[in-house]
């Protein structure tokens, strides 16, 4: 059975993990744990989103028994046209394969890219633009500037599977 250890606790990146991996290999033994990404609480830029999601995966990997470790990190990045969210996923193996890929951008308001801007972190902004608690555990800022017709759990979802079939290409694996 594939051992699948995820680097968060955050329900939306967790669904998305396990949804993807039990798509493809049906029974999976899931291990999640709150693992350091030694980037800043909110990434601004693709690179540091990167660096973080790598490094989940790889600090996940390295205190569990497991055969893989997913890494994912939603972050910001400045563009010509503006604020874009961004997310990236990273997956590590054993046999010290490491796989990243990237999802879904939108632009963001003008209002939130200032406040981004001035140091405020995207969830507790989210917070406080919606009057609700807990966004970036739900539906994210995608949830929200979509009007729900993609939710942060599904952009992951996109992501995580990039992870998967790469890596199946990489080590000619397939779960069907």
């Amino acid at each position: 059975m594939l051992k699948v250890a995820i680097g968060t606790t955050n329900p939306a990146k967790v669904q998305a993990i396990q949804k993807a991996f039990q798509e493809q290999y049906g029974e999976v033994q899931f291990q999640c744990m709150k693992t350091e990404s030694y980037v800043s609480e909110q990434p601004l830029s693709d690179q540091e989103t990167i660096e973080g999601a790598i490094n989940r995966a790889k600090n996940v990997l390295k205190v569990t028994d497991s055969d893989i470790g997913i890494g994912l990190e939603g972050g910001v990045s400045e563009a010509l046209y503006g604020m874009f969210v961004c997310n990236w996923g990273a997956l590590v193996d054993r046999q010290g394969n490491e796989i990243i890929g990237g999802g879904a951008r939108i632009s963001l308001p003008k209002e939130i890219s200032m406040e981004l801007k001035a140091g405020k972190e995207l969830g507790p902004l989210m917070d406080e633009y919606t009057q609700r608690t807990g966004i970036r555990k739900k539906e994210g800022a995608i949830g929200v500037f979509t009007n729900g017709l993609i939710t942060r759990e599904a952009m992951f979802l996109h992501v995580v599977e990039l992870l998967i079939g790469q890596w199946q290409y990489k080590t000619n694996l397939s779960g069907k």
